[in-house]
């Protein structure tokens, strides 16, 4: 049996998504965020030296990264499902967004949540210090990051209604948690319609919803 370690509000309510996706049966073992850091339990460690989620286990594999574990359950179990084939065009806008949605969407959204958060965190005495200098980092570099990534997705979405092409792929479903947190760190309003339309197509699957009955309450749907 496939066993998801899930923490809430995480990146691993993909992986619960494309095993919905795939029909594989498995559990999900919980684990839930310090309400006061907002960080994982220490039982992840047991898990991963890391202490992160999500983390699966399949038997005597163990796969941790969801990238990694991505590509695990497509190669496993997809027999050729929610990728396209080898060789295409498609194909390589499919590996280009899988591994763009940790390495280069997720940086700057990481940034804002650590400056936006940081001056609530210090001492009082220096609050207003700290304040003054993560609005000016977050005004100089994190903000002007994430517009210009915003814009690269609005403008990517406008050449085919998924990222891979025009068939859903597992790409959608990596793509789907920096959309889902940059709209929570930026709001999207009215100004991107095509980001907004393919969050709306993806929160109306069955198998999405089904993933979030399985993984309880997720904050960025």
């Amino acid at each position: 049996m496939i066993v998801v370690h899930h923490l809430n509000n995480s990146r691993s309510q993909r992986v619960l998504w494309l095993l919905e996706e795939l029909g594989l049966p498995y559990e999900v073992k919980r684990y839930e965020r310090d309400k006061k850091t907002n960080l994982a339990p220490p039982a992840l460690k047991a898990i991963h030296p890391l202490g992160k989620s999500p983390v699966l286990d399949d038997g005597e594999a163990r796969v941790a990264e969801t990238g990694a574990i991505i590509e695990y359950l497509l190669e496993t179990y997809g027999q050729g499902r929610l990728k396209p084939a080898a060789g295409t065009p498609e194909a390589r806008r499919f590996t280009y967004w899988l591994h763009y949605a940790e390495g280069s969407a997720m940086t700057p959204l990481l940034l804002k949540l650590i400056f936006s958060s940081l001056p609530g965190r210090s001492p009082f005495l220096v609050r207003g210090i700290i304040r003054k200098v993560c609005d000016r980092v977050q005004g100089l570099m994190v903000d002007p990051n994430i517009a210009a990534h915003f814009a690269y997705w609005e403008a990517e979405l406008t050449k085919s209604e998924w990222f891979a092409g025009d068939q859903f792929t597992a790409a959608d479903i990596m793509m789907s948690f920096p959309l889902e947190a940059g709209g929570s760190r930026v709001p999207y309003g009215d100004r991107m319609p095509r980001v907004s339309a393919f969050l709306k197509r993806i929160h109306a699957r069955p198998a999405y919803q089904r993933a979030l009955e399985r993984g309880g309450p997720y904050a960025y749907a």
